[in-house]
């Protein structure tokens, strides 16, 4: 079973890998912790002199990821964001996009693991946010984040490989996998029941559908 995760984390250390990985991590189906950013540090590492190619790569896949949960954001509206997203949380979202615009959408996406994008991303669809702000700047600070962590691996990527390939840190994420594995499956569960909710007309909580959307 250990070697069984150790291949699956293998599996996305690759350039089209790194892309499919930062897309399922922006998405709502997948969220595996540091993933995209350990990826990118060891690829870093073992590819130096393409170390630029990767945050590319996983900025493009995140891109993906995102596009289809501001998507999915969309659709469900704001009367079922709080089966995905707490209360507290959709009103602090609603607050700062309201008083601080764009400097609202660069903190989220520049944050490190484990701090949640994909609640955001959601919320902002559902918000009806300008897409062209939202992707430009989504797109810019992730790219930011992942070539900072690119020249990290450049400069330092043997010393992190070493940890990265130490028993306990592939331990750590062989649990991870397993968790967002169980996770994935239960969100799609959850994704399934509030689409069908919301096409006979009503939110998961039995209210009708169909209030308006705030800017």
């Amino acid at each position: 079973m250990y070697t069984f995760f150790q291949s699956i984390f293998a599996a996305f250390l690759s350039p089209s890998g790194l892309f499919a990985l930062a897309a399922l991590d922006s998405s709502m189906l997948f969220f595996l912790p540091i993933a995209v950013d350990a990826a990118v540090i060891v690829l870093s590492a073992r590819h130096a002199e393409t170390f630029w190619v990767f945050p590319l790569l996983a900025t493009a896949g995140s891109l993906v990821g995102a596009s289809i949960t501001f998507w999915i954001g969309q659709k469900i509206g704001e009367n079922s964001l709080e089966v995905w997203v707490s209360k507290a949380r959709l009103q602090s979202i609603r607050s700062k996009l309201k008083d601080k615009g764009a400097i609202a959408l660069a903190v989220p996406a520049i944050m490190p693991p484990p701090f949640p994008l994909t609640p955001f991303i959601l919320a902002c669809g559902a918000f009806s946010v300008s897409k062209l702000r939202f992707f430009l700047m989504l797109g810019f600070m992730r790219f930011l984040r992942f070539g900072i962590v690119s020249v990290l691996g450049w400069l330092y990527g043997r010393r992190i490989v070493r940890i990265m390939e130490s028993n306990v840190f592939q331990g750590v994420i062989a649990f991870f996998i397993l968790v967002a594995m169980v996770g994935t499956a239960y969100t799609a569960y959850r994704l399934i029941k509030t689409t069908r909710s919301y096409r006979r007309g009503r939110t998961p909580g039995g209210k009708k559908s169909g209030a308006k959307r705030t800017a």
